[in-house]
């Protein structure tokens, strides 16, 4: 089965690529979850849109990922919470799409969702230490500072 991938699949390619799977993987998994969009000649026209995005976003060298490394690290970044008990416990847990909103909001750069690593649920008022992964060797770590609403 033919595909354009419209996301990262890690073993597979990035955004914009052109790639030959298995059906069932294509079926099954890339295509329902918006991995992928199924190749024709007019879909190949929207590759360009995919790649120019993606240079947007994309870390270009070492030392742009060091230069957003301290950005990040620089910023005080605060989450604010309705959802919480009298002592201070969330009833549910701080998500990685909220933490990425988050960063956004507090002035830093744009960052996926799939980059933030939380090494436990983060599940109380209070401060936090959260890992961005930037790229495969540079990780940046941000304080977040969980406030009820």
């Amino acid at each position: 089965m033919k595909l354009i991938l419209t996301a990262n699949v890690e073993h597979v390619g990035i955004p914009g690529d052109i790639v030959e799977v298995k059906d069932g993987y294509g079926r099954n998994y890339l295509l329902p979850r918006g991995f992928a969009i199924k190749w024709t000649k007019g879909a190949e026209k929207q590759i360009e849109g995919i790649k120019r995005a993606r240079d947007a976003r994309e870390i270009r060298s070492e030392e742009h990922a060091q230069a957003i490394r301290e950005q990040l690290e620089g910023l005080g970044v605060t989450l604010s919470v309705r959802t919480t008990g009298e002592t201070g416990r969330l009833f549910g847990s701080v998500t990685p799409a909220e933490i990425a909103l988050a960063v956004k909001k507090a002035g830093g750069p744009a960052i996926d969702k799939r980059a933030v690593e939380i090494a436990k649920p983060i599940k109380t008022v209070g401060a936090h230490t959260v890992g961005i992964k930037l790229t495969s060797g540079i990780v940046a770590h941000i304080n977040l500072t969980v406030t009820p609403a």
